[in-house]
């Protein structure tokens, strides 16, 4: 790989992460649920993270703006039309992965 300069790097990084946001959103039938029960991250942890990368960068953010820059909209629109409850299967499993965590 060729060497490249930070800025290049962090280009490289900004557009894979707005790929990433963008198949998010393509398909949202992917509920976070199973994404944390096979990665161990959602689109929450990808909210959360943003926040914190905000906040390390001197910026003043708040959860509800993380969530919607990850969401694309506010989430709670997002839950209403995208977000079922979770399956009993989808909660044991989630619970079966959480405890091999701990």
């Amino acid at each position: 790989m060729n060497e490249m300069t930070q800025a290049e790097q962090d280009a490289l990084d900004a557009a894979t992460f707005r790929r990433l946001l963008k198949h998010l959103d393509d398909n949202k039938d992917v509920q976070n649920i199973d994404l944390m029960i096979l990665a161990n991250f959602c689109r929450n942890c990808l909210s959360k993270w943003y926040l914190a990368a905000a906040e390390d960068a001197g910026h003043s953010l708040d959860m509800n703006a993380a969530r919607e820059h990850i969401y694309g909209m506010p989430y709670s629109e997002w839950k209403a039309h995208h977000q079922p409850d979770a399956t009993p299967e989808q909660l044991a499993a989630f619970e079966a992965r959480t405890a091999k965590s701990d």
